[in-house]
């Protein structure tokens, strides 16, 4: 019998094992942290600037904290997919987003029901860029300016299309944006991330999107693609002869200018959340990752957690009546 409960005990032990091996710590020593790899998740498919940006900072942060940074990337629904990833993940510093303002503090404005809440499910650690959006043309299209934009739309009413990376983002509402103040209709093609969205307009697919100048540069270096104009105060040192918004007559898209940030499972330990925000700040500012962020038109940019907390909440009131305004809704 007592054989017999042996044996029995131990083929529970092999099953239990795995999970054993693949279950996270639930808490966290700060002493200890961190002792195994950590993953990053990025709402989006590999080529747009939150990739970009993700593939830069990971092995920056591997050096300094001597574990693996693993980019993750959950593209799809708007940024949904990985920001209820990370909202449900275990809050031990294991397991962090980088997020973008859009599914953060524009989604709430758009969508009637959310898998998660920005405020009450996820800790800010920091900022790390802010970022330039630019109107972005195939070659072939017949158009060098937003002038001569508008009028090829003016000519051919419904015909031409615009890509955005999803269903209520920067980009989206960018393209919204320029069809009220312009007077012009405008088909919007929603894609599940940059890369897809770019190799359309890229190929005339589309006629035209706003993505991220980070995106776009290499591609009009090429002679592939055409900017007419990028959003922001002032022209980015990325692109000096392409004009702003506001220089091109449509001050009103300046508005759609976002920025990215890295933020954890809320209850992550606060001295985790400390740590965090020492590393990322650190490697946000070394000159390396700030030249190659500059040259790709984002702006590096550090916080502390509370700043940006600040900027999410300054962001959840402002968007909505922006929103409002523009009359766009979740499709």
């Amino acid at each position: 019998m007592n054989g017999t409960r042996k044996k029995q005990s131990q083929v529970a032990g092999w099953l239990l094992l795995p999970l054993a091996v693949f279950v996270w710590p639930a808490s966290t020593s700060a002493a200890e942290y961190p002792s195994q790899p950590l993953r990053l998740v990025v709402t989006y498919p590999p080529g747009g600037s939150g990739d970009f940006q993700a593939r830069i900072l990971g092995p920056k942060l591997s050096e300094q904290m001597g574990q693996q940074v693993v980019v993750d990337n959950r593209a799809g629904g708007s940024g949904i997919v990985a920001l209820e990833l990370v909202a449900k993940a275990v809050p031990n510093g294991y397991t962090m987003l980088l997020g973008p303002m859009s599914a953060l503090t524009m989604n709430p404005a758009l969508f009637s029901k959310l898998p998660y809440d920005t405020l009450r499910d996820f800790a800010p650690i920091s900022l790390t860029s802010r970022t330039t959006q630019a109107l972005a043309v195939s070659a072939s299209l017949p158009a060098n300016s937003v002038k001569e934009l508008i009028a090829l739309a003016k000519a051919s009413p419904g015909k031409l299309s615009f890509g955005s990376t999803g269903v209520g983002n920067a980009t989206h509402l960018s393209g919204e944006i320029l069809k009220s103040v312009a007077g012009i209709d405008l088909v919007h093609v929603p894609y599940k991330g940059a890369g897809p969205q770019l190799v359309d307009v890229i190929s005339g697919n589309v006629a035209m999107g706003f993505v991220s100048l980070t995106a776009a540069i290499p591609h009009v270096r090429t002679g592939r693609l055409k900017i007419l104009m990028v959003t922001g105060k002032q022209r980015s040192s990325a692109a000096p002869d392409v004009p702003t918004a506001t220089e091109a007559g449509l001050p009103e898209i300046d508005v759609a200018h976002g920025w990215f940030g890295i933020l954890a499972p809320a209850r992550t330990p606060p001295a985790v959340v400390s740590r965090l925000n020492t590393e990322i700040v650190r490697a946000v500012q070394t000159p390396d990752v700030q030249a190659r962020f500059s040259a790709q038109g984002l702006t590096p940019a550090s916080s502390t957690a509370d700043e940006f907390l600040a900027l999410i909440k300054s962001d959840l009131v402002r968007w909505p009546k922006i929103i409002k305004e523009a009359g766009l809704r979740a499709e």
